[in-house]
């Protein structure tokens, strides 16, 4: 993470002061820098947060040219420093701290005070703003602030207890600073929490030291018995101890060196940048609408005793056939995982696989059915195959158009389902194999005469089955259909995509016309516009033509309850329009 780490203290004699900072170097260190490893003999601190593990080991320190108080850096001068070193973190001469992480090639350096003129400038102001103008209510706790020009900051003020500081506590932040605003506060919580527990480990260190001067030499009555004296003879000289001092811990600056180069890595490493792919499909609207109705049905069957019904009305919902999922399977099982479950059985694998088998003429007549909104039946011994094959040509419409009786025993009516699976020895109705609103898939036991060549030299061939497909009005060749029922099948007989790339633009296909049913929808059964300007939106949309009209209207029912619902409450009624006018 390309941020700063910083300790902060409030001086009594010179105000806010940077005690010790950790900044990440990407590009090698000057001459003369040496080199702290990662996998050294010292001490280890290892921490694990969201599945990232670094082990922090510090075997040498080197300084970078103009570590110390006393070089050439920009921080401040050794007149303004406490004599006793409370404003100071590493001696004079101290070589200051450098980690290296292997894996990134990044380096972790802590020293008092930047190197760089610009970095010092941003930290002494956040320094001196956490201390001063920018504190949360009650002086202790978190705060964010910033800009763009001067970086953002996240910074945690908290007291340590010392038993000489006026008050018997001294005024301490750590600061972390950043210039990515939203970084930041994303990282929020995780800051908050690893801050939070590197205060409490000093505050802890502090107390107890605390108590021990105080059980060893009370101060309080000691300054009652000389008033305003302890506070003149500070002002006169007497300055703050050191923060080692406090917490008598000789190691005190390694150890925080350990945790903000940690802190700088695991915060690095938790976030990682993804693609937004916009607002949610209606598919995806659909789909959640359906599992929401499911756990309601569920939660119902949990409360009362669920009444049998009778095997000759099966239960449909679009999109899943219910009496065969529960509420926690998925609305739109994937095909992928449908073929490696029943990777030995004949079942279709895509919807060219289909083609293939089926034949370009008998395809395109399925295939404009299935656009259509026509009854698509299948009259198959074979369950899984009539199952495999709803799983391919569902993938041609939105969810919420699609409504599956894989099989049954009897034949059900169209506004039922509008795929329906029959065992072979089923009746259709004359009506119904006459009619122009549906299509019937027979499957036969090939003869010898009839048998094709394998397509495919897997187990899922279907070389052993005869596939006839008939309907009452069957599509002409030459007649032109849906606009997406030809590039559909541009796409399948393009050998150049892949079945991954050909599932893509149907879902990209799909979308393109759903949003234009959106607009159909709101113009029509919202808005209320005469036929004429309809047919003018038609044509705008390039949908004017009939199998396109019938396309629109069709999938028009697929439209999710709360994109309509949405659209039906942010329209103003006439009444409504003429009061504000």
């Amino acid at each position: 993470m390309n941020a700063i780490v910083a300790l902060c203290h409030f001086c009594e004699l010179h105000g806010p002061r940077t005690l010790f900072c950790t900044e990440v170097l990407h590009s090698p260190l000057p001459q003369g820098a040496g080199s702290g490893d990662l996998s050294g003999q010292n001490e280890q601190a290892e921490e694990e947060e969201g599945g990232i593990q670094m082990s922090s080991r510090i075997r040498s320190h080197s300084p970078a040219e103009g570590a110390s108080a006393d070089s050439s850096s920009p921080g401040p001068k050794k007149s303004d420093m406490c004599e006793a070193s409370g404003c100071r973190s590493l001696a004079g001469g101290h070589p200051g701290y450098v980690s290296h992480d292997k894996e990134t090639s990044i380096k972790y350096v802590s020293h008092q005070h930047p190197n760089h003129p610009q970095l010092f400038s941003i930290v002494r102001q956040a320094c001196v703003r956490s201390l001063s103008c920018e504190v949360c209510p009650g002086r202790e706790g978190p705060i964010f602030f910033g800009d763009e020009q001067h970086g953002f900051v996240f910074s945690h003020t908290f007291f340590i207890k010392d038993s000489l500081a006026r008050g018997f506590q001294r005024w301490y932040s750590i600061i972390t600073i950043m210039m990515d605003r939203i970084y930041l506060i994303n990282s929020w919580p995780f800051l908050l929490g690893k801050i939070r527990g590197i205060i409490d480990e000093l505050q802890g260190k502090a107390l107890k030291v605390f108590e021990a001067e105080q059980y060893g030499c009370p101060q309080r009555a000691q300054r009652m018995n000389t008033a305003f004296t302890p506070f003149l003879h500070q002002r006169n000289g007497n300055a703050a101890r050191s923060l080692t001092s406090l917490t008598n811990d000789e190691n005190l600056w390694a150890c925080l060196h350990t945790s903000f180069a940690w802190l700088l890595k695991a915060c690095g490493s938790r976030l990682t940048e993804k693609l937004l792919e916009g607002a949610p499909t209606e598919d995806t609207l659909v789909q959640m609408e359906k599992l929401a109705d499911l756990k309601e049905e569920s939660e119902g069957w949990d409360g009362s005793e669920e009444e049998e019904k009778p095997s000759s009305q099966p239960d449909v919902v679009e999109g899943q056939e219910l009496s065969k999922c529960s509420p926690e399977t998925s609305l739109m099982p994937d095909c992928n995982s449908w073929n490696v479950a029943h990777r030995r059985l004949s079942v279709f694998r895509s919807l060219r696989h289909m083609r293939q088998v089926l034949g370009a003429s008998a395809f395109r007549m399925l295939a404009w059915h299935v656009l259509m909104g026509n009854q698509v039946i299948w009259k198959a011994q074979d369950m899984d195959l009539v199952q495999s094959a709803f799983d391919v040509l569902r993938t041609m419409l939105p969810i919420g158009c699609v409504r599956i009786i894989p099989y049954s025993d009897q034949y059900e009516e169209a506004y039922r389902c509008n795929f329906l699976g029959l065992s072979p020895h089923v009746q259709i109705p004359p009506h119904i194999l006459s009619s122009e609103f549906a299509v019937l898939v027979e499957v036969r036991a090939a003869t010898r005469s009839s048998l094709y060549p394998t397509l495919f030299d897997d187990e899922q061939s279907l070389n052993k089955y005869e596939f006839v497909v008939t309907s009452g009005s069957p599509v002409a060749a030459d007649r032109v259909g849906p606009t997406i029922l030809n590039k559909i099948e541009a796409a399948l007989t393009n050998q150049n995509l892949s079945v991954d790339v050909v599932d893509q633009c149907l879902v990209c296909l799909k979308e393109e016309w759903m949003n234009k049913v959106k607009v159909l929808f709101k113009f029509t059964k919202v808005d209320s516009r005469p036929k004429e300007d309809t047919q003018k939106l038609l044509s705008i949309l390039g949908a004017a033509e009939e199998d396109n009209v019938k396309l629109l209207k069709f999938w028009m029912t697929g439209l999710s309850k709360t994109y309509k619902s949405h659209l039906m409450s942010t329209v103003r009624s006439p009444t409504s329009s003429e009061s504000r006018n």
